[in-house]
């Protein structure tokens, strides 16, 4: 099959032949459909962030189960599924509590090192699965704990979102912050992931919900998903103040920072009323310090700041629930695709993202 592998950081993507191993024990092979171009993969292409290498990326993917490993009991041959990099065990104490994206026994879904690599290039060379899932190819080989079969009728470039920037952002206003009818909402940064939080908040309930950014074309987006009122943060003195003058009272519920830098999780901490609560989504650079005030900023405002990983998602259950609730016109996916692209177009389209560009690139397969 064919692969766009990563060689090193900062090179291009390469499109080779690469050979997929048969499915063990609980092992499935999978006919990628639809691949989408998440921006984390290009944070690890261009600053590696630790993976190793070479690699195979991409981890949004949609496609249909073609063979199983002898221990599979959840899919079957022909089901349409969606990846997720939620790698969990299904057995330890979090997992039980129906809290997977808490799991610390992340390495039962991989091989060991005697059942060889799922991945290698055609001289025997081992290419990394990065998170487990290797997506920017033809076929992805993956432990069942990795996948979701989703109904059937939901469109495979609109199904490959569910399996992160959906769940990250929607999550994080559903499950993580558990948003309520009446709530009001901050979210800053209108990307792909901003999106998502801001529909996750007008599904849950929120009476206000503010997307903040500096560019006007995202914030008209932002209103298509359900915020009732834009910011653009370049053209206002005081964000702060127009944040409160908004919600009507010293700030909001709940705010999320989804650009992942240290001002903007600032930001977010100086929005929020007392008692609100601050959700860190954005993937913040190694090394990166955010300067905490003990007395105005936790003691008599008592604001929160906390860590959101993959929008505290229990991936078998919620992403079944957003394939219906897109099939029923209450989650917004169209909007999130910019174009269709093949496998070779991969460096082109990252390159475009760069550029700004909201929604996503998606690899097609026939």
């Amino acid at each position: 099959m064919k692969a766009a592998v990563l060689h090193s950081v900062g090179a291009p993507f390469t499109v080779e032949d690469v050979v997929l191993a048969a499915p063990l024990g609980r092992e499935v092979r999978v006919d990628v459909r639809a691949s989408g171009l998440c921006h984390s993969d290009r944070h690890v292409q261009l600053e590696g962030l630790g993976m190793p290498f070479p690699s195979v990326l991409g981890h949004e993917i949609s496609g249909v189960v073609a063979e199983i490993g002898p221990d599979v009991t959840e899919l079957a041959p022909g089901d349409h599924v969606v990846a997720y990099l939620v790698s969990h065990c299904g057995r330890c104490r979090d997992c039980i509590a129906g809290e997977p994206f808490r799991c610390a026994n992340t390495d039962y879904v991989r091989r060991s090192p005697e059942q060889g690599p799922r991945i290698t290039r055609r001289n025997g060379e081992e290419l990394a699965q990065v998170v487990d899932i290797s997506g920017f190819a033809e076929q992805v080989l993956v432990h069942e704990n990795n996948l979701v079969k989703v109904n059937d009728e939901i469109p495979f470039d609109r199904a490959c979102l569910l399996g992160c920037g959906v769940i990250t952002g929607a999550g994080a206003a559903i499950n993580t912050a558990q948003v309520r009818v009446g709530d009001t909402v901050a979210v800053i940064g209108a990307g792909g992931v901003g999106l998502n939080v801001v529909q996750g908040a007008r599904i849950a309930g929120a009476s206000r919900i503010i997307a903040i950014d500096l560019q006007d074309e995202k914030l008209e987006l932002a209103r298509r998903f359900g915020a009732t009122h834009t910011i653009n943060s370049g053209s206002v003195d005081d964000v702060v103040a127009a944040v409160a003058e908004i919600a009507g009272t010293a700030g909001v519920d709940h705010s999320f920072e989804v650009i992942g830098l240290v001002p903007t999780v600032r930001l977010a901490l100086d929005v929020l009323r007392p008692g609100g609560t601050a959700y860190a989504i954005g993937l913040q650079k190694p090394g990166a310090q955010l300067a905490l005030d003990g007395a105005p900023d936790l003691f008599p405002l008592q604001k929160s700041l906390k860590g959101v990983f993959m929008g505290s998602t229990n991936p078998k259950r919620d992403i079944p629930v957003y394939a219906d609730l897109y099939l029923q016109g209450r989650l917004n996916l169209d909007d999130l695709i910019h174009n269709h692209i093949s496998l070779d177009g991969i460096n082109e389209a990252y390159e475009e993202l760069e550029g700004g560009k909201v929604a996503r690139s998606i690899i097609v397969f026939d």
